[in-house]
């Protein structure tokens, strides 16, 4: 059985104009030559300003090059679901379908509704579950997952730190805390856990992305725009989880 290979596209935002689609499309590019399954993107990645639907065109540019490359793709935008507002993830198949939206539980000054459903889904190579920046200081978000047997979650996220958070080496420190953060949710719930962020020129901005599995931080990307890709041994988990789970 093909080892999966895992994705995730730290991008620089908005460089030009106010939506991300032609970085977007590259990078999905950039992953299907990386022989990548599925590659996550950052929170809020799509457009600058807009609330979009689920069937806006620039979301349909994305499954269009989902299908082209024939790739999973996670995107996460402030949605608008039969009118209301959600900050939420889309997660599209190889043929370019839409296989399901989590909505964001645990708002962080996201001016719109939380969402209220864990969501584990099904693909071609794994039970995958999508935990948006926030959610990921939640643990039992990753524990219900568990249950549902989730194999990998990936966190898209824009993370900040607060100013008063460390007394000094700000952003060093709050990396710290995301590296602990994904190595402990895989660690406690035996999975690979990862965090997506983007590159911001916000001085509060985190720019770190990370792959983790129980023992270790598989790959990551700190302050600069750049593509991660891991090869995932889901066998290896299983074997852990038969050992701790005893």
């Amino acid at each position: 059985m093909k080892k999966p290979v895992i994705a995730l596209a730290q991008i620089k935002y908005f460089e030009t104009g106010a939506s991300n689609i032609e970085k977007i499309k590259k990078y999905i590019k950039k992953a299907k030559k990386a022989k990548a399954d599925i590659i996550c993107f950052p929170e809020t990645c799509v457009h600058r300003t807009k609330y979009l639907s689920p069937e806006h065109e620039l979301i349909k540019e994305i499954r269009d090059e989902c299908r082209k490359n024939s790739i999973w793709c996670i995107i996460t935008e402030h949605l608008s679901i039969k009118k209301k507002d959600f900050n939420a993830s889309i997660l599209i198949n190889r043929e370019g379908k839409i296989k399901g939206i989590y909505k964001k539980i645990n708002l962080y000054g996201d001016y719109v509704r939380a969402g209220k459903k864990i969501m584990v889904f099904n693909t071609d190579f794994a039970k995958i579950g999508i935990a948006i920046c926030w959610d990921l200081a939640f643990p039992e978000i990753f524990q219900k997952m568990r249950k549902k047997g989730v194999e990998i979650v990936f966190s898209p996220s824009k993370w900040w730190y607060e100013p008063e958070a460390h007394n000094s080496n700000h952003k060093k420190n709050e990396i710290k805390i995301l590296q602990a953060l994904i190595f402990t949710r895989a660690y406690e719930n035996r999975i690979y856990a990862s965090v997506c962020n983007p590159v911001l020129k916000s001085k509060f901005q985190v720019s770190y992305s990370g792959i983790a599995s129980p023992h270790k931080i598989v790959k990551e990307i700190i302050g600069k725009e750049g593509l991660i890709n891991a090869e995932i041994d889901l066998k290896e988990m299983k074997k852990l989880r038969r050992i701790y789970e005893t």
